[in-house]
């Protein structure tokens, strides 16, 4: 494996605001190990379990972002310790996630993934679902929560037009929600959109966080992990 050299590629290609979030999912810890002994710190997962077995193995001061589908029930696993939760599509969640944080004396950084593709099969929310989330009361009264951006997927496809016309679109939604209810607000600040085949064209578009998996460690194995 060239992991070394792949995030070396990476970092001088990639303007140093951008920050890339290893996407490790599926990866076995000692994989992810030697990413972090060439300076990787930010790893993204998608499955809580596997992210628990990967934070207790692996050294304290990674910084973990998920990335996947979060549900309620699942919170209480990860707030102890999680860095951010990118993938925040309704007010419960967010009312969960302020819940436990408060038990562990924390303040849980969270983006808010709204919907960009056109796949059924992705997450996220609309503008206007957003909207409904920071106008609520229960919203304004959470205390150990920070909302510090977005987050989107595009389309898989190869045209790049599409491709770019969703970044460009999740990038106004940002400039309209940060206008409206975050002028002042230097947390609000991150837009975490683009993967391995998509990352260029999300940074000119201007993304912030980088998710990248393949790029870095190579297609995902098709075997059962060591944890």
């Amino acid at each position: 494996m060239h992991i070394s050299e792949n995030l070396s590629f990476l970092r001088q290609t990639i303007p140093p605001s951008v920050k890339v979030i290893a996407v490790s999912k599926t990866q076995g810890t000692e994989i992810i190990a030697l990413a972090y002994a060439a300076g990787q710190r930010d790893f993204g997962e998608n499955k809580v379990q596997e992210l628990t077995a990967k934070a207790s193995a692996l050294p304290p001061d990674i910084r973990w972002h998920f990335i996947g589908h979060l549900q309620t029930n699942k919170v209480k696993a990860i707030a102890p310790f999680i860095h951010m939760i990118h993938s925040i599509d309704n007010l419960k969640l967010l009312t969960e996630i302020d819940r436990e944080a408060d038990k562990t004396g924390r303040c849980i950084s969270c983006l808010l993934q709204i919907r960009i593709a056109r796949e059924e099969t992705k997450f996220g929310i609309s503008l206007e679902e957003v909207f409904r989330i920071l106008d609520s009361p229960v919203y304004m009264a959470l205390k150990n929560i920070s909302i510090r951006g977005l987050m989107g997927m595009a389309t898989f496809t190869h045209d790049e037009g599409l491709i770019r016309k969703e970044f460009g679109h999740l990038r106004k939604c940002f400039e309209k929600i940060k206008a409206v209810y975050f002028p002042v607000s230097s947390e609000f600040s991150e837009l975490s959109m683009g993967m391995s085949g998509d990352y260029s064209l999300a940074i000119e578009e201007g993304s912030t966080m980088v998710r990248i998996g393949t790029a870095i460690f190579g297609d995902r194995p098709s075997v059962k992990l060591k944890l």
